[in-house]
């Protein structure tokens, strides 16, 4: 590849960073960018998790430093995370990711919406605790989430700052609980990846250092601006990742 091919490459992972360390979505950076060099659909996601991993795992540790993240909580939640990962990508080779497009796309206009019009949603914190009744909806939540991730991708980090939310959580700590378990399922994925043979290192590598200062920057931004530029940039990526996914699915329909 040419300089201006492996400068684009490091544009678009520092983007992809920013706006994944804020409010996820960040794939819809970096992937489109992978194939548009050339990879395949496989190897496309598999070296973007592989980016991807160093870029949440930069986020979190910046949100940890910061306070802003559930530590007992998030551990807890880890496994289920990483557990459903892996089985997504196992079951991408038997099932194809757009059967998942039509309902992917319905949850999402219903998770922007629900935003929009609670005004006040997401500005201070009332999380207590994951009592008895909380948690037999929510940890089969992160596990379907984790699954989510590995299997198709796109919007996860949207999926899991509206949990958080739904817990009490604030825009700001949500988004950084939600990094923890994007973190977990991004390992997951990326073992699964190569151990299939689906990762090229050597474009991932590249991808990853610009995407670590993607990721610093937006975390140190999301905890400076606090949670009102979060939630913002949280509406705005997910009425994207809906444009996205409704293209995906209508284009083919089209034809």
């Amino acid at each position: 590849m040419d300089g201006i091919t492996w400068l684009f490459l490091m544009g678009s992972g520092f983007f992809s960073g920013f706006i994944d360390a804020v409010v996820g979505g960040g794939g819809l950076i970096s992937t489109p960018a992978l194939l548009s060099i050339g990879l395949s659909p496989q190897t496309a996601l598999g070296t973007n998790k592989l980016a991807s991993t160093t870029g949440s795992l930069t986020s979190t540790l910046t949100f940890i430093r910061s306070g802003k993240i559930s530590k007992k909580l998030t551990a807890g939640l880890f496994p289920l995370s990483f557990i459903g990962s892996v089985i997504g990508v196992l079951i991408v080779h038997y099932l194809s990711p757009e059967v998942l497009r039509p309902l992917i796309l319905v949850l999402l206009i219903v998770v922007t919406v629900y935003t929009c019009l609670k005004k006040n949603w997401g500005t201070s914190s009332s999380f207590k605790g994951l009592g008895g009744k909380t948690a037999k909806w929510f940890l089969p939540l992160i596990f379907c989430i984790g699954f989510y991730d590995g299997f198709l991708g796109a919007g996860t980090g949207s999926f899991l700052i509206f949990s958080f939310l739904m817990l009490g959580f604030d825009f700001l700590h949500a988004s950084g609980n939600a990094k923890v378990l994007n973190f977990s399922s991004n390992v997951a994925a990326l073992i699964t990846f190569a151990s299939l043979g689906y990762v090229h290192y050597g474009i991932g590598v590249i991808m990853a250092v610009s995407l670590i200062a993607g990721a610093w920057c937006g975390a140190r931004f999301a905890i400076k601006k606090g949670s009102s530029y979060v939630k913002i940039l949280f509406i705005v990526v997910t009425a994207a990742l809906i444009v996205k996914n409704a293209a995906d699915y209508l284009i083919p329909l089209l034809h």
